[in-house]
Parts: C-alpha cells; sequence; structure tokens
C-alpha cells in the first residue's frame, strides 16, 4: 500500500510535535511493509524531494502565509500527482490551505484525517472559515482523535463522532539515540540528578510562567530544554522572582534531550491551555519510566498521565497546586519511582509506534482496495483506557 501524508511543515524543516507524529508514524508503516510520501511545504526548497530515514519527503515552495497558515501555488498540482500513486491519502488538521486542496484537486482517493487540535486562538477567522472547514470534515472518509479526552471534549469533533475513531500517538524508543556514560557524567556534574525537567517549545499555552511561580522560595531545581517566542518573557519572569535554580538550556541535540530525561527525578509539563491537545514530550518521559506532573485541561495530556498512577494531575494555572505536586514527590521517593514506572508500563501497553502504525494500517485498509503485504496480520484492537 502506498501512503501520502499532507501537513503544512514537516522534517528537516520543522520539528514540532505533529511532525514528530507523521515522522513515527511514517517510519513505523515503511517498517510494516508499506510505502510512505510526505508532502510539505518548505521555505528552504522548491519542489524538491528527499529520502529521509525510510521515505520520501516532498517539499514544495512556501508562497506567504496569514495567521501561520501557509499556502503555496505550486503544492497543489504536486499533491495531486502523488495522490493518483497513492492508495490513501492522510491528512493532519488543522490547516485551512489543506481543505482548499483537497476541493481543488477534486480528491476521489480513500482520505483519513488526524484531527490533532481545535482551532482556539483565531477565533474570528474561525467564523469565516467554519463553513469550509466543516464541508472539508464531512467530506473525508474517516477522521482519528488522538486520545478519547480530546474526543469527548471537543464540540468539533462531536458532529462527527459516528466517523471518528481513537488511535493513541505513539513513539518508538529504538529512535532515541542512547546517551554515552561520558555525556550522563557531563550533566550530571553540571545540574545533578535530583532536578525536574520540562522539555518543548516555549509557548503561551505551555503554562512555563505557573511553573516558575511554584518553585519560588522552595529550592526546587527546574531545567527547561527547548525554545520558542516565549523564551525572552520567561528568563525575565524568572530573574523577577530572584530565581537561581532554574536552568534555561534551549534547544539541544536528541542524545543530550535524552541524557537529561534519564537524569530527571521527574517531567513537568504545566501547560495550562487546551492549546496543548496531547503532549509528545509528556509521553517521552513517560516512556523512560519518570513520575509526570501535568495539569487537567481536558485533552490528551491526563490520558498520558493518570492521577495517582502514571503522577499527578493539577487544576491549570494552579502555582500552589503544582508546587504541592513537587514537594510531594520529592517528599514520597518510593511513591514517586512506583509512578514512573506505572508510566512506563502504560506507554509500553498503549503508545508505542508498532501499535500506532498497526491501527492505522488496519483503517487504511478497511478504506482502500489495496492488499495486504503478504502474510502480515492484525493484532486485536487495544482497549482505550
Amino acid at each position: 500500500m502506498r501512503i501520502l501524508h499532507f501537513y503544512k511543515t514537516y522534517f528537516p524543516d520543522s520539528y514540532g510535535g505533529i511532525e514528530q507524529f507523521i515522522n513515527q508514524l511514517a517510519r513505523s508503516s515503511v517498517l510494516q511493509g508499506h510505502d510512505v510520501d510526505v508532502l510539505s511545504l518548505s521555505r528552504n526548497a522548491a519542489n524538491d524531494s528527499i529520502v529521509f530515514e525510510n521515505h520520501t519527503a516532498y517539499r514544495s515552495r512556501l508562497a506567504f502565509e496569514i495567521a501561520s497558515t501557509g499556502f503555496s501555488f505550486s503544492v497543489i498540482g504536486r499533491f495531486a500527482s502523488l495522490a493518483r500513486a497513492a492508495d490513501v491519502v492522510h491528512y493532519h488538521f488543522p490547516w485551512p490551505f489543506l481543505d482548499v486542496v483537497h476541493f481543488a484537486t477534486r480528491m476521489s482517493k480513500p482520505t483519513v484525517l488526524t484531527y490533532h487540535s481545535d482551532i482556539l486562538r483565531q477565533r474570528r477567522l474561525l467564523k469565516l472559515y467554519s463553513p469550509l472547514m466543516m464541508r472539508f470534515l464531512g467530506s473525508v472518509d474517516r477522521i482519528v482523535a488522538t486520545s478519547p479526552n480530546y474526543l469527548a471534549t471537543s464540540d468539533v469533533l462531536g458532529k462527527f463522532r459516528e466517523k471518528t475513531s481513537v488511535i493513541p500517538i505513539g513513539l518508538d524508543r529504538s529512535t532515541y539515540p542512547k546517551p554515552s556514560g561520558k555525556l550522563l557524567a557531563d550533566w550530571r556534574a553540571r545540574i545533578g540528578d535530583r532536578f525536574f525537567l520540562f522539555v518543548g517549545m516555549l509557548r503561551y499555552y505551555k503554562g512555563l510562567h505557573v511553573l516558575l511561580d511554584a518553585i519560588q522560595g522552595t529550592g526546587l531545581p527546574i531545567v527547561i530544554v527547548g525554545s520558542g517566542p516565549m523564551e525572552h518573557e520567561l528568563r525575565k519572569h524568572s530573574a523577577r522572582l530572584n530565581l537561581t535554580n532554574v536552568h534555561f538550556l534551549g534547544l539541544l541535540p536528541d542524545e543530550d534531550k535524552v541524557a537529561l530525561i534519564k537524569l530527571c527525578f521527574a517531567f513537568v509539563f504545566p501547560s495550562h491551555l487546551r492549546s496543548e491537545a496531547f503532549g509528545i514530550s509528556l509521553l517521552e518521559g513517560a516512556m523512560f519510566g519518570k513520575p509526570l506532573i501535568s495539569s487537567e485541561i481536558g485533552t490528551g495530556t491526563t490520558f498520558v498521565n493518570i492521577h495517582g498512577d502514571t503522577g499527578i494531575v493539577v487544576p491549570p494555572n494552579d502555582a500552589d497546586a503544582f508546587r504541592r505536586a513537587m514537594i510531594y514527590l520529592v517528599e514520597n521517593p518510593t511513591e514517586a519511582e512506583r509512578m514512573g514506572q506505572n508510566a512506563e508500563l502504560r506507554y509500553q501497553s498503549l503508545f508505542t509506534a508498532d501499535q500506532m502504525a498497526s491501527r492505522y494500517i488496519e483503517l487504511y485498509h478497511g478504506l482502500s482496495t489495496a492488499p495486504l503485504p503478504h502474510g502480515l496480520g492484525f493484532p486485536t484492537k487495544i482497549a482505550i483506557k
């Protein structure tokens, strides 16, 4: 089977959460015997293609952007050509220009759409876009939510519940580098190994101001890995609070990131707004067996982190509650270790890339007439709890 993924950005131009999801799904699908193409827009390339790991990434020139929505003139013909060769086309929502391309090319191939997030910030533009969006969502064959929590709390998905499935995002731990003993020792000497770790883009919805407020006066060490538009303001906020126990490390190579995850005491994820639809880096913390602290925002974060089992879930935007959760783990190390072990077990039971790919491939074959690879069988569907 040949699968075409279509989204506004992809590796190696952009390394966000949706791009990481597409990459994990593409890699695992190829390993299960399928051919995968990924089409995206690029500021850095004009209608080229590269072999990226075990699949092909096609890039069309980004013409301009409006409200974070990329547009391209050349991608329409490119998409039509690649779609003709595909057995299934897999869209990734939201990206309003995607809807335009879908209708402009009169797409007739089976279509699957992963619904990554509601549109939350551009409310005025959403009123203009909403008729096209609803027509587009109604036209695709199947919609996939990444957690039962998001399906239950999205008003938009509620209108398409009869054709929406839940397939959790999965990660392949073998794709993560194994940090050397020297690297681990270097980071341990620099920071120690009893710190709380955040990894991710520094965006408005990540709630890092809450985390900084939470540690004021506690002496609890925090390591923040990542960069983004809020970095300058967060550094200023840390200075206003006279925090000396915060390490802003910026973007780091994957080997350093994994080293820090392995060394940290617990993984913190204070996202306080629904714009955080799943939390892939939170899942990374679980994958490496760390206790988790997150907020209840009605999305996939509380599907990854189960309160009292894999970690602690607190109300959003509540620095006092976040502080109490951090102190509880420090004062109860045996309980913290138990939660970390449970987090890793939950990852293994629900969130591996192989499970994710198998469920998507089963969905593709239900829509496509392409034959199954010889000898390939599908596992029983995973129970979502």
